[in-house]
């Protein structure tokens, strides 16, 4: 399955954050943005009970992360 997920961040360095995000092999594509949310990424997962897992404990666990929304893609 596949999201996209917004981040919004306190105070915290956004290239350390994307950097660090990226490197998780679920995430396929990341990009910083101007706007009310600081990043979005895109994510992969075998269900949704993975991806849920992956948000908890690799973004939102994060201190500098204040609030995330995640869209999953309904079709292709």
């Amino acid at each position: 399955m596949k999201a996209f997920v917004l981040i919004s961040l306190k105070e915290c360095d956004e290239k350390n954050f994307l950097e660090e995000l990226k490197k998780h092999s679920e995430v396929k594509h990341a990009y910083v943005l101007f706007g009310e949310w600081d990043i979005i990424a895109e994510l992969e997962m075998e269900n949704a009970e993975d991806l849920g897992t992956f948000i908890m404990d690799n973004i939102r666990s994060k201190e500098c992360v204040k609030l995330t929304s995640s869209l999953v893609v309904a079709a292709q």
